[in-house]
């Protein structure tokens, strides 16, 4: 997976690994996460696979700038083709068997995971209060559509997510 975020994320032009690192942590972190420890190494699996070249930039920090082939951008294309597929979610495995856990260790665990839930709603309400002034001065607000309405659907989906932990920490009727 992280190949085809690092392509997706090259698609808007060359950028460093930090670049990449720090876009997808600014546009997409909540949903995916991302290491340099993953991404250095899937960025030289794309370098040899030919889906990405590698520039040195000499400069004082001698990074490196990386660029999307056009054999790339097909295969990050013809993925993107594909169907969508629903996303497992490991933790409502766990609450399902949470019947055969003690009463403390549940409330602790629901309850810290709330808590993470509250912060990614804070995030994702901050994150879209700068991306709607950035929208304004945009003349063609369309091109970032579909990019905008995951940011809507994440910030839908936690607070969805935040009522059902609720509920269930409370222990309330469905």
């Amino acid at each position: 997976m992280i190949e085809l975020v690092t392509l997706g994320m090259l698609m808007q032009g060359k950028m460093s690994g930090y670049d990449i690192k720090k876009i997808t942590e600014q546009s997409i972190g909540i949903f995916y996460k991302m290491s340099y420890g993953s991404l250095y190494p899937g960025l030289k699996r794309l370098v040899d696979s030919a889906y990405v070249t590698e520039e040195e930039t000499n400069d004082s920090k001698n990074k490196k700038m990386y660029s999307i082939t056009s054999e790339g951008q097909k295969h990050f294309m013809q993925w993107l083709r594909e169907p969508l597929q629903s996303n497992k979610r490991e933790y409502l495995i766990k609450i399902f068997f949470y019947d055969y856990l003690d009463e403390p260790t549940k409330k602790q665990n629901l309850m810290a995971y709330q808590q993470n839930i509250a912060r990614n709603i804070a995030q994702m309400e901050a994150v879209q209060s700068i991306v709607s002034k950035e929208l304004e001065q945009l003349e063609d607000k369309n091109a970032y559509y579909y990019r905008v309405s995951v940011m809507h659907y994440g910030l839908h989906f936690f607070k969805m997510e935040n009522e059902f932990l609720k509920k269930i920490i409370e222990k309330e009727e469905f």
